[in-house]
Order: structure tokens, then C-alpha cells, then sequence
């Protein structure tokens, strides 16, 4: 350096500092802004969900952008895909196009997590023919995708989309091919890129990968039929279903695909919505259960007291109450006392059960004996149950008495009157014996 240029750069320095001290040390990140809202929808398989990405407090999300660091893999970490584009290469497409084409699939694969154990990837390439480029099980990193997506080259004329969706289904998510079964819960994804309208049946084929478990997206360029990709797009359409102008601006749609493809832990930021406990499944969703002794409402967020009661396992003896808490306990009739196990019940009182059968007093001897009483001025009767008045008692002493003695004074004189006419018999009978015995003396 000269120098005359050496003393004067310690002029410019105090020259450029106050607008040095100006200039902010970091830009912002545009993804982590608060409201941000991502395109995807859950769809079979347990598809890509709507999320956001930021915490309910306006926190970025676990995994965000921190200031000096680079946007978009670091937002967040992509959920496993079996995933497979299937591009339109008819003579329609350019070169140049097809060469962005190929520059926006790459671009989905850099926000990608690529792996045998997260997202793997496929392309079918279609035009009046199909040509499966590569399978699902053939690149296990991003680079060696990449460079297999680059050397891609267009095929033909004529746009065969309903023959390229069903060779993705027959050919490509397969097991043999490298798709994941069912059970790892791994949901199917295609994107498929066209810039016209198909010249085979894309109604019948599309409904039925969709309701295989393919998640359907549709990428419409310029001159692309939009009725046509509503037909093999997913539901909701708004949210599968793209169009742009150009295939110049085509590459702007792989951050939209990365926050569709973004999946962050609900459960860990709060906000789940769930009323009770969020549990993280394993495709990168979320499901809400409940404490126990509480039911999962309709709504699969909010949650309700179980009636255990009402259910009849709650194991009671006699009564059985719901408690505030989503639980219960037992009770028992009046003249009972619950036991030891706080579910049967046994005999505490016979006399407050009201079977006892007393007319007036029961009296209890224990657990399992009672006695009958009277009230005052009642005795109780011989069958130890009913109770008759005192005097009334005495009355009917009294009046048995006295019929027992008439009774006693008619037997005797009937008795006495029968003795007196045997007696008078006898005499009679007498007085003949004695004539006989008399007239035979002095014959």
C-alpha cells in the first residue's frame, strides 16, 4: 500500500464509523417471522400436517433460525417421506425449463432430511412414454440425489400424467422398490410438474392412489389445465394445488414445499391443544390422550370424567359414587358399614334395615341380633312382635277368669245332677233285689 494512502485510511475510518455503527448485525430471517403459516394438510398415511412455526409466545420454534445463522434446512427438521416427482418432460418444456424444473427439485431435496431412516427420494420421468429415472431405495445422501436429478434428460412428445401416476403406484411405492410398509407409518407423497393438459385418464387413476395412501400434489406451469390438476390433486385443493406462470419462477415454490414438509414437535411447544397430554407419534404428528379416570372427547382435544359407575366395574357391593375427580367411591345401604376392601359391605344395625318386624321398639343386641320392646303402658305379646295396652291385657285376664268358672260351675252340676240320677238308678235297683230275695225266703 503507498504511503500517502496509509495515512489517510485512519481519516476515512472516523470518517465511515457512525454509518458503520448503522448497519444491523444480522438480517432478519423472513421464515421465523411471527404468523407464518405452512400449506400442507394431514392427508392418508398420516400426510404432511398444517404447522407453524413459531410458539404461541412469538419464541421461534425448537430448531429456528438464530441470529448470524443461515435460513432454511436449520428451521426445522423435515419429517421422513417416501417421496416421488414425477416431472413432465413432453416437447413443451424447453431445455431451459426443464433444466429449472430439474434446479426445483433439488431445491426440495436441500430442505430435506435424506436417509435410509428419513426421507427417500424417487423421479419418474414422463412424456408419451414413462422412465422410472431412479427408485426410492437407490440414494441415501443429498449429493449423489443431486447429481442424479442433474443428469435427468427430457424424453419426448405427448403428456401421459395418468400413466406416469399409475407406474409411481405399481413400480415405484413398493417395498421392492424401497417404500416403506403401513407399519413405519411413513406417509407417500408425489409431486408431480406439468405444463399441459394430460392426454389419458387422470380421474380414475388419481382417485384411486390417493385412496392407496398417496398424498397427491400438483404443480401447474403456463399453459397447464387446471381442471386437470384438480382432478389428480389431494384434498384440500387449496393447499395442493399450484400454478405459476413460468418455469422461472417455478424454483420459489420449493420453500413452500419445505414449510409443507417441516415438521416441528406441537407437543414440545405447547401448542398441541390438548387438554390433558400430547403424545408425539412417530411420523412427526401428535395425538391427545387423557389422565386416567378421563375419556377423550369427539373433538380428539378435550376431556371428560369417565362414569365409572355407569360402566359397572367399579366393584361395589351396594352403592356406587362418582367423584369430581374422574374417579369413585363406594357406599353402603343405612344399617350397613363398608368393610376393610372399600367395596363390600356388612351388617351393622338388623334393627336399621326395617325388616325387623317389631310393632313398636326394635332394640339391637349386636351386628346380627335385635330384640322386640313396647312403648310405656304396652306389654309385648307371646309372638314377641306386637304389643297390646295394659289394661286391655288385664281385661282380657279378667274375662277369662270368669268364663273359666262358669265353665267349672256347669261341668259340676251337670256332674252332680248325672251322680244324682245314677244314685236314684241304684236305689231302685235296690229295692228289686231285695222284693226278689224276700218273696223267695218265704215261698
Amino acid at each position: 500500500m503507498p504511503r500517502s494512502a496509509a495515512r489517510r485510511l485512519p481519516g476515512l475510518l472516523l470518517l465511515l464509523w457512525p454509518l458503520l455503527l448503522l448497519l444491523p448485525l444480522a438480517a432478519p430471517d423472513p421464515v421465523a417471522r411471527p404468523g407464518f403459516r405452512r400449506l400442507g394438510t394431514r392427508g392418508p398415511e398420516g400426510s404432511p400436517g398444517r404447522r407453524s412455526s413459531v410458539a404461541p409466545d412469538g419464541a421461534p420454534a425448537s430448531g429456528a433460525s438464530e441470529p448470524g445463522r443461515a435460513s432454511g434446512a436449520g428451521v426445522c427438521k423435515s419429517r421422513p417421506l417416501d417421496l416421488v416427482f414425477l416431472i413432465d418432460s413432453s416437447r413443451s418444456v424447453r431445455p431451459l425449463e426443464f433444466t429449472k424444473v430439474k434446479t426445483f427439485v433439488s431445491r426440495i431435496i436441500d430442505t430435506l432430511d435424506i436417509g435410509p431412516a428419513d426421507t427417500r427420494v424417487a423421479v419418474v420421468n414422463y412424456a408419451s412414454t414413462v422412465k422410472i429415472e431412479f427408485q426410492l431405495q437407490a440414494y441415501t445422501d443429498k449429493q449423489s440425489l443431486k447429481q442424479a436429478v442433474g443428469r435427468i434428460t427430457p424424453l419426448s412428445t405427448g403428456t401421459m400424467s395418468g400413466l406416469a401416476i399409475q407406474t409411481a403406484m405399481d413400480e415405484v411405492f413398493t417395498a421392492e422398490a424401497g417404500a416403506r410398509g403401513p407399519s413405519s407409518n411413513i406417509p407417500k407423497v408425489a409431486i408431480i410438474v406439468t405444463d399441459g393438459r394430460p392426454q389419458d385418464q387422470v380421474n380414475e387413476v388419481a382417485a384411486r392412489a390417493r385412496a392407496s395412501g398417496i398424498e397427491l400434489y400438483a404443480v401447474g406451469v403456463d399453459r397447464a389445465d387446471m381442471q386437470s390438476l384438480k382432478m389428480m390433486a389431494s384434498e384440500p385443493l387449496e393447499e395442493h394445488v399450484f400454478y405459476v406462470e413460468t418455469y422461472g419462477v417455478i424454483e420459489k415454490l420449493s420453500s413452500r414445499f419445505q414449510e409443507t414438509f417441516c415438521a416441528l414437535d406441537k407437543c414440545a411447544l405447547n401448542i398441541h391443544g390438548c387438554e390433558h397430554i400430547c403424545v408425539k407419534d412417530r411420523s412427526g404428528s401428535y395425538h391427545c390422550e387423557c389422565y386416567e379416570g378421563y375419556t377423550l372427547n369427539e373433538d380428539r382435544k378435550s376431556c371428560s370424567a369417565q362414569d365409572k359407575c355407569a360402566l359397572g366395574t367399579h366393584g361395589c357391593q351396594h352403592i356406587c359414587v362418582n367423584d369430581r375427580t374422574g374417579s369413585y367411591h363406594c357406599e353402603c345401604y343405612d344399617g350397613y358399614t363398608l368393610n376393610a376392601d372399600k367395596k363390600t359391605c356388612s351388617v351393622r344395625d338388623k334393627c336399621a334395615l326395617g325388616s325387623h318386624g317389631c310393632q313398636h321398639i326394635c332394640v339391637s343386641d349386636g351386628a346380627a341380633s335385635y330384640h322386640c320392646d313396647c312403648y310405656p303402658g304396652y306389654t309385648l305379646n307371646e309372638d314377641k312382635k306386637t304389643c297390646s295396652a295394659i289394661e286391655e291385657a288385664r281385661r282380657l285376664v279378667s274375662t277369662e277368669d270368669v268364663c273359666g268358672c262358669e265353665a267349672t260351675l256347669a261341668f259340676q252340676e251337670k256332674v252332680s245332677s248325672s251322680l244324682q240320677r245314677l244314685n236314684t238308678k241304684l236305689d231302685g235297683i235296690l229295692e228289686k233285689l231285695q222284693v226278689n230275695e224276700y218273696g223267695q225266703i218265704h215261698r
